[in-house]
């Protein structure tokens, strides 16, 4: 705040299909009604698949590094959707931690800084060219690569076994996925180890993606999916109840205003962090309490005085978590955008009982639980701006600065 950002360009070039399998083009299928019950309209809907253009526009990761290594291209082949999975046109995507991330390649062990320190166009992080361990899965990702983890859009057409009654819906996508090898804990991320939301069309295994009934608009309903299951997830995880006091860290993002208002709905009373210029809006969101982000919490809340602690940050001041955490409490991190290195005093592990857990692995329920909190209308969406997805570097750039509450969404071109 307060300094002129460095910008970078984004590249145009040429887009040559390098990384996906020969398929059929999705104007070539034709699919007729398998019964025929079927409705006329609903097979009108399904041959809409005519419409859906060879190529489309979307931002590609080319590698590991800076903003340069994102490239808007105008002919990127449309996917066209396997047996299980659906088509969407997609009206609105989010940005994310996780986009920044696996960009400047964070995930690997050999960086150990905070993001907005590593993503600094004066960082050396981003030039990992490949690291061994630069995707979510400790593997390396395959490039070139459409990130976006969030997704709002609308299906236009489906793969084999998934019925057209599905055409026209408008839907979420889940960002973690459950692996197809089905191992415990396995996962994979939209945007990461598949291609994902920033792009006119993407692909999605039906079974993850959610239609939703709502009035939230489309821009509303793409800050949703990454950051709010993240939130749903970590209260699930740690068992979260009535009347619990929990400490909430980053709480001005888009995890941290999910996780206050999921806190809320679930009845417990909500200390918030976050810088001091944000405390009255954190308030209107539903925090009951907000400590100045960078203030020593113990002297503040007391020793010992907290349940559970719900972690976005972690960084050098990570010990006091712990401190204010009561004997038997617990602690539950999914990000670390201060800092992945911190200390542990081993002894307050174990003389205080505590529970400490970390969670990225989604249950299927996490995000239906939120489709539903949704229209049910018990919590409400937390957009700051939405910017064109050819400004994704602005939209990256202002995201880094930190400078807003809540999510910024882009939005790619349709006719």
């Amino acid at each position: 705040p307060g300094t002129r950002a460095k910008t970078f360009p984004v590249v145009v070039k040429t887009w040559r299909p390098i990384w996906r399998p020969p398929a059929p083009r999705c104007r070539d299928l034709v699919v007729e009604p398998t019964t025929a019950t079927e409705s006329s309209s609903a097979y009108a809907r399904w041959m809409r698949i005519e419409d859906v253009p060879e190529s489309m526009i979307g931002v590609v990761l080319t590698g590991h590094g800076g903003f340069e290594r994102l490239e808007y291209r105008s002919d990127v082949p449309v996917p066209c959707p396997r047996a299980g999975e659906v088509l969407i046109r997609v009206a609105a995507a989010g940005v994310n931690n996780t986009d920044i991330n696996t960009r400047i390649g964070w995930y690997s062990k050999s960086i150990t800084t905070a993001t907005s320190e590593s993503a600094s166009p004066d960082s050396s992080a981003g030039d990992l060219e490949a690291p061994d361990d630069g995707g979510w899965t400790g593997a390396p990702l395959a490039f070139p690569r459409i990130q976006g983890a969030d997704a709002c859009g609308y299906i236009v057409a489906v793969g084999p076994g998934v019925g057209p009654a599905r055409i026209g819906e408008r839907v979420i996508v889940a960002t973690m996925q459950q692996a197809p090898s089905g191992e415990p804990f396995g996962t994979v991320t939209m945007g990461s180890e598949m291609d994902g939301a920033f792009a006119q069309y993407l692909v999605a295994r039906s079974s993850e993606t959610y239609a939703v009934d709502c009035d939230w608009t489309d821009v509303e309903l793409a800050s949703l999916p990454c950051a709010s299951s993240t939130a749903e997830n970590m209260l699930h995880r740690i068992g979260l109840t009535a009347g619990e006091r929990v400490l909430i860290t980053g709480a001005s993002g888009g995890v941290g205003t999910a996780a206050i208002q999921l806190a809320k709905r679930r009845g417990a009373h909500v200390v918030a962090v976050a810088a001091r210029s944000k405390a009255e809006a954190i308030r209107a969101i539903g925090a009951d309490e907000v400590v100045n982000r960078g203030d020593d919490l113990a002297s503040i809340l007391g020793a010992e005085s907290v349940d559970v602690v719900v972690d976005l940050v972690a960084g050098p001041t990570w010990p006091e978590l712990l401190d204010v955490l009561r004997r038997g409490g617990r602690y539950i991190c999914s990000g670390a955008i201060a800092g992945p290195i911190v200390e542990l005093d081993v002894r307050t592990l174990y003389l205080k009982d505590l529970t400490i857990k970390g969670a990225t692995y989604q249950e299927s329920g996490v995000l239906r639980n939120l489709v539903s909190y949704v229209e049910r209308g018990e919590i409400r969406p937390v957009v700051h701006a939405t910017y064109p997805l050819a400004d994704i570097v602005r939209a990256q750039t202002d995201f880094l600065a930190k400078d807003f509450i809540g999510k910024l969404v882009l939005v790619p071109p349709h006719p």
